[in-house]
C-alpha cells in the first residue's frame, strides 16, 4: 500500500468527506463489480451501487493494514454484506402498489398540465386535475422521492432534508441511504405530506400550511416530529 492510500484511509477514518468521495471514485470499478452480482433482484443498479459505496466506506473505517490483508480483499465482503442486508431487511419494505400507481398518474398529469399551462402546475391545480386532496397528492409524491430531493432547499431557510437529518451527527451520508425512501413510507400520512411539500416541492411552512389547510404552527410541529421519527428509523 502506498503512503498516499494509507493517508487517504486515515483521513476517511477521521471523517474527511472529500477523502471519502475520492476513495469511492478511485474504487468505483470494484464497487460496481460487486453490485453487479445482485442485478435482477428488484433494486435499481444505481441504488445497489450506492449501497456498495456505504459498504466500501465501512470497510475503509475498519481496515487495518497491519493484518496483511489487501484493501480490496477486505472490502469485497463488506460491500456485498451491505447490499445483502438491504435486500434482506430494508428491501422487504415495499411501497404499496396503489401508491405507486397514483405516483405514476401524478407524473403523467403533471407533464400534461405543464404543456397546457406553459409552467409547472401548483399543488392545488394538480390535485384538482386528479380529483384527490393536496394531502393525498403529497403523500403519493413522497413514495417516489428521488435522492436529489434530500438536497433540495426549503423555501424560506435554505435547509435541506439531508442537513436536518444529519443535524445530530449521523456519520454516514444520507444521500447514499437508499433506505430513506422506505423509512418515509412508515411515517403517518400527514407527516409524509408536510415533508413532501417542504422538501420535494421546496415550499415554505406558510405555503405548506395553506395547501394542507392547517396552521403554520402545526406544520412546524409535524415537520419536527417527522424528522425525529426518521432519525429513529435510520439508526
Amino acid at each position: 500500500m502506498t503512503e498516499q492510500v494509507a493517508a487517504q484511509i486515515e483521513a476517511v477514518k477521521n471523517g474527511d468527506s472529500e477523502a471519502a468521495g475520492a476513495a469511492i471514485e478511485e474504487n468505483s470499478g470494484l464497487i460496481w463489480s460487486v453490485a453487479r452480482r445482485f442485478f435482477g433482484r428488484g433494486v435499481d443498479a444505481d441504488d445497489l451501487y450506492q449501497l456498495g459505496c456505504i459498504g466500501f466506506l465501512k470497510a475503509l473505517r475498519g481496515y487495518d493494514a497491519h493484518y496483511g490483508t489487501q484493501l480490496s480483499t477486505y472490502a469485497v465482503p463488506k460491500i456485498a454484506g451491505e447490499i445483502r442486508r438491504f435486500l434482506r431487511d430494508d428491501g422487504a419494505v415495499k411501497v404499496s402498489r396503489g401508491l405507486k400507481e397514483r405516483a405514476m398518474k401524478i407524473r403523467t398529469a403533471k407533464r400534461a398540465l405543464e404543456q397546457s399551462l406553459g409552467r409547472e402546475p401548483s399543488v392545488s391545480e394538480l390535485a384538482a386535475e386528479l380529483d384527490i386532496t393536496p394531502e393525498e397528492l403529497a403523500a403519493a409524491e413522497t413514495a417516489s422521492l428521488e435522492p436529489e430531493s434530500l438536497q433540495r432547499e426549503t423555501g424560506e431557510d435554505g435547509l435541506t432534508l439531508e442537513s436536518r437529518l444529519r443535524a445530530e451527527g449521523d456519520e454516514e451520508s444520507l444521500v447514499e441511504r437508499v433506505a430513506l425512501r422506505e423509512a418515509l413510507t412508515k411515517l403517518p400520512q400527514k407527516e409524509q405530506s408536510v415533508l413532501a411539500l417542504r422538501y420535494y416541492r421546496g415550499m415554505t411552512q406558510e405555503a405548506t400550511s395553506r395547501v394542507l389547510q392547517i396552521s403554520q404552527v402545526q406544520v412546524s410541529r409535524l415537520e419536527r416530529r417527522a424528522i425525529e421519527r426518521l432519525r429513529e428509523l435510520l439508526k
